[in-house]
């Protein structure tokens, strides 16, 4: 078998913040520590000084239980948290409050699944495990990881509630991780336990291996775009690896995003290296299951059931519902404007294609999109009546997506509407037909060919002429050419 034909196998761990709660994970410190001073939130609990106590924050596990329901996870009726060890500068009690599965003691949760559609397929990417934590401090290197001459702690992060969500090895591409770390992503935002737009509210990090070869982990891949990219370097180098005859180091590898590469990091750890054993401080904790069946009747709408009703209440296929539901504020939008504008399909093309690709371009963050629904409804009511042309919304939409363009008052106040005036298009279409005889030559034999002259009168008008009386007037004017002819 050839490296092309070898299996790919890809297992996620991915680090969420629950960056809804107040105060970290075993303190009570501020947890909202960004922009803030590099050592500033602290207290003498996560900076691990002698003779101090943990006490879990109550609604950390509330939030990690109604993840765990989401993610279709067995929900353990005890909480029972860890020591794991290991010597890095960022971890100042030299272990980490964790959980683990093993004996004597669980995770909050493990045995689940998250249904993902990569390419039209539908695939179940398994979970094996959900544990709660804290986060370490952060190391901050001066230039790239590789170069710095020194590092510097800050540990304001120490402490901070994170869920460590784990999965199976279930996934054979880079597209279906990412697949899964945007469903993911999708799901925590619907339930409100973090914001996926800050800083370092989720880090991924991914193991990857061939079939039969040596595993490597990526660490702390910062956003859903280089998970995918990180993977897809990382398959070319192992590929390139066995196809030399090599051998893949079971290694920790860091993902540079400047760079597009992977560099060594440092010998993979193997559970034994970490020295799990109960945490002393912290006695295991029995949930009863009213507990826990108060917090999951309080659940809110999760993506899944947005997609069935999207495609029920508006009659949307399942690529536009899905779409539309696993980007949350989104959705939102489109049911603010769908209660102002019914074309259902239409608003949901617009936003899908021109709206999105714009607040992409500009890379906007939700709260700096200028547009309101109010706006979209507008735009396209106009569009409907044949006052715009489609040519003319797509080039109104950036400035409504950037500024807040009043639509109305701009097409009142400009002048900005689709030409319908015959007499005025006749001149336009004669001109464009003198200019160009060979397109009306086949446009005389090739009916097809005159949207080729439509074209160029939209382009002379500036995308304003109306395109289906253009097209009348060009075939009245083919035909009277046929007739002298």
């Amino acid at each position: 078998m050839t490296a092309k034909e070898l299996k790919v196998i890809i297992g996620l761990e991915v680090h969420v913040q629950l960056t809804s709660l107040k105060t970290k994970l075993f303190c009570p410190t501020p947890a909202n520590y960004r922009e803030s001073p590099p050592n500033t939130h602290v207290c003498p609990v996560c900076l691990g000084l002698p003779g101090v106590l943990p006490v879990v924050n109550r609604k950390a596990v509330e939030y990690a239980i109604a993840v765990a329901k989401a993610l279709n996870c067995e929900i353990s009726d005890k909480l029972i948290f860890v020591r794991k060890h290991y010597f890095y500068p960022d971890l100042p009690k030299n272990y980490q409050i964790s959980q683990y599965i093993g004996p004597g003691f669980t995770s909050i949760a493990k045995n689940g699944y998250v249904t993902i559609y990569v390419q039209g397929k539908k695939k179940i990417v398994r979970i094996r495990r959900i544990n709660i934590e804290e986060d370490p401090g952060r190391i901050i290197y001066i230039g790239s990881i590789e170069t710095s001459p020194y590092s510097l702690i800050d540990y304001n992060r120490s402490g901070v509630a994170l869920l460590e969500i784990v999965t199976e090895p279930d996934m054979e591409n880079p597209k279906e991780a990412r697949a899964f770390v945007e469903k993911l992503i999708a799901i925590l935002e619907y339930l409100g336990v973090t914001n996926p737009e800050l800083e370092g509210a989720f880090r991924v990090d991914a193991n990857i291996s061939f079939e039969g070869y040596g595993r490597v982990e990526i660490k702390n891949i910062g956003s859903v775009k280089d998970v995918e990219r990180a993977l897809t370097y990382e398959i070319v180098r192992q590929r390139r690896i066995i196809e030399q005859g090599g051998k893949i180091e079971r290694e920790t590898r860091h993902w540079d995003p400047e760079k597009g590469i992977t560099v060594p990091l440092r010998v993979k750890e193997v559970e034994e290296d970490y020295r799990y054993f109960p945490d002393p401080d912290l006695p295991p904790l029995r949930m009863s299951r009213e507990f826990i069946e108060k917090i999951i009747k309080s659940m809110p709408e999760l993506p899944d059931e947005r997609i069935e009703r999207f495609m029920k209440q508006y009659n949307l296929d399942e690529y536009r519902a899905t779409v539309l539901v696993l980007i949350k504020w989104l959705a939102d939008f489109f049911e603010e404007t769908a209660k102002m504008y019914n074309d259902y399909k239409k608003l949901a093309d617009l936003l899908i294609t021109d709206f999105l690709r714009w607040v992409h371009e500009y890379n906007l963050s939700p709260s700096a999109i200028k547009a309101t629904p109010t706006h979209i409804a507008k735009l396209l009511s106009l569009w409907d009546k044949g006052i715009l042309t489609s040519k003319m919304v797509k080039e109104l939409l950036p400035r409504i997506v950037l500024e807040g363009l009043d639509i109305e008052k701009y097409v009142e106040t400009t002048g900005y509407v689709r030409i319908t005036d015959r007499s005025y298009l006749h001149k336009i279409v004669e001109e464009v037909m003198n200019e160009n005889p060979k397109a009306v030559k086949d446009a005389l034999s090739n009916p097809k060919a005159i949207n080729y002259i439509v074209g160029l009168v939209m382009k002379k008008t500036n995308g304003k002429a109306d395109p289906q009386i253009v097209k009348n007037i060009i075939e009245e004017m083919l035909n009277k050419l046929r007739e002298g002819s």
